[in-house]
């Protein structure tokens, strides 16, 4: 369903039949379009001196000019304008050689009502994707431009949650204060404590990982305090571990709800102190540290389930981060796909250089359990598989095409799309009412005649009709 918001899409309906022109006019008013019309292509053109529509629709068959020639002349003006014709019933055949002349979608006469108006959404959808499109190749030029300390690896985005969360970075990154950074899986919280280092004033010194959950208590032990030689069979020589390493920079933990008790005592001590023990030593080494932490579980939990040290707790939760899903940032999935796009057909050599509008909506309305390295690793799959300029839906992964339900059949919120929500709602309250369209309407705020529209819709896409559309 179009989100008209309080600016209506302007329609020009382009037809020599009086009659057909008039209805298809009052129609699309109706349905709260701007719509202006047309006896002939010449009209048209002369209409669009003034005043420029988002969709022409236009009859395919007309003297003097025909709708492909109208189209042509129209795109000279209006480069970005989107292109409906409409043809009788026995020669779909023409429509869809129009498509393949550029038109975005067919109508069949005599017209249908409610297949009007699902054409009229789908080009508007297909036309803000494509803009979408066409601004973020232009954006994604301009940060090529920029100096490269403005790009963060994968911390890229233009959503509420993400510029939330990067004015919290920014304004606690000149600390020497512990954060704890708390997010899912594949959110990039390692970007964003690799950002909070670059940023501090220790951005010139080392930045030290540590996976806690890859190692188990002895092998941690080693790598974060060192050993002695003779510590342990194999230890030939003296080795500094990652607080030493790290020193005047940032050791980062990562998966520290992971940590094992007796491990979580020592860096608790270590930090209390500002020194470390080696492993088989006695000697005090100082340390000069920032600590940043990381988990995709809440910590506070693992203290009240006693399986992490409350005092270790607050001393690493000085600053909490959170870092949001992409289910969150949802407006941040065109950006990032196109980053990842650029990056991926950098390596690979392959001329792809975005995605088709259907393909981009694909990615816009699915979950992402897997968050940003999930989309990451969609995108390179799609890119190694492109068989064109632009991603098609059919090079993306099959589990994304089954987005936008739960597994009882409810839509999901948020993950589905505007009209999914719609046709629930629609379709629980005509229940509700014992399937009165008046009821419903009243209810919902809505036309009975919308209702039953919205009705054959559903039956049709029930039904599985196949049809042709734009590519």
């Amino acid at each position: 369903m179009v989100d008209k918001k309080n600016v209506p899409a302007r329609i020009l309906v382009v037809d020599d039949e009086s009659a057909a022109r008039s209805a298809l006019t009052e129609l699309l008013r109706e349905e709260g379009y701007e719509v202006q019309s047309a006896g002939d292509a010449f009209k048209a053109l002369g209409r669009i001196e003034g005043w420029t529509p988002e969709i022409v629709i236009t009859d395919l068959k007309m003297p003097g000019m025909d709708g492909i020639q109208l189209m042509d002349k129209v795109r000279e003006r209006i480069p970005d304008v989107s292109v409906v014709v409409m043809t009788a019933f026995g020669t779909v055949e023409s429509a869809v050689e129009a498509i393949q002349q550029g038109a975005d979608d067919y109508l069949t006469k005599p017209l249908h009502l409610g297949q009007l108006l699902v054409v009229v959404e789908r080009v508007l959808q297909h036309r803000a994707l494509r803009l979408e499109a066409e601004r973020l190749r232009s954006e994604l030029a301009r940060r090529d431009g920029l100096d490269e300390e403005c790009d963060y690896d994968n911390l890229i985005g233009r959503s509420r949650a993400f510029r939330d969360m990067m004015n919290l970075v920014e304004q606690v990154a000149g600390s020497d204060a512990s954060v704890l950074l708390i997010g899912e899986n594949g959110t990039g919280k390692e970007s964003v404590a690799v950002t909070l280092h670059e940023l501090s004033k220790r951005g010139k010194g080392p930045f030290v990982p540590v996976h806690c959950a890859a190692m188990s208590e002895e092998t941690l032990d080693r790598e974060l305090f060192g050993y002695e030689a003779g510590a342990f069979a194999g230890a030939v020589e003296r080795r500094e571990g990652r607080f030493v390493q790290a020193a005047g920079g940032t050791l980062f933990l990562d998966e520290v709800a992971d940590l094992p008790m007796p491990t979580q005592a020592k860096i608790l001590r270590a930090l209390q102190e500002g020194s470390i023990e080696r492993m088989g030593g006695t000697e005090s080494v100082p340390i000069d540290v920032r600590v940043l932490a990381a988990s995709d579980r809440e910590v506070h939990d693992e203290v009240q389930a006693g399986a992490f040290r409350e005092d270790l707790f607050y001393r690493l939760n000085v600053i909490c981060v959170r870092v949001p899903t992409l289910r969150e940032r949802r407006d941040d999935i065109p950006l990032l796909a196109m980053h990842f796009l650029k990056r991926h057909t950098r390596t690979s050599g392959k001329a792809v250089t975005g995605f088709a509008e259907r393909a981009l909506g694909v990615l816009l309305n699915f979950d992402w359990p897997g968050n940003i390295t999930q989309l990451e690793n969609c995108i390179e799959r799609a890119v190694v598989l492109a068989r064109g300029e632009e991603v098609e839906p059919r090079e993306l992964p099959r589990e994304l095409m089954n987005s936008g339900r739960s597994s009882n059949g409810l839509p999901t919120v948020p993950g589905a799309s505007l009209r999914e929500l719609e046709r629930f709602a629609i379709l629980q309250t005509l229940e509700h009412v014992g399937g009165s369209t008046s009821k419903a309407a009243r209810i919902l705020g809505i036309s009975p005649r919308k209702i039953q529209y919205r009705l054959n819709e559903y039956r049709e896409e029930d039904n599985a009709t196949p049809r042709v559309v734009a590519k």
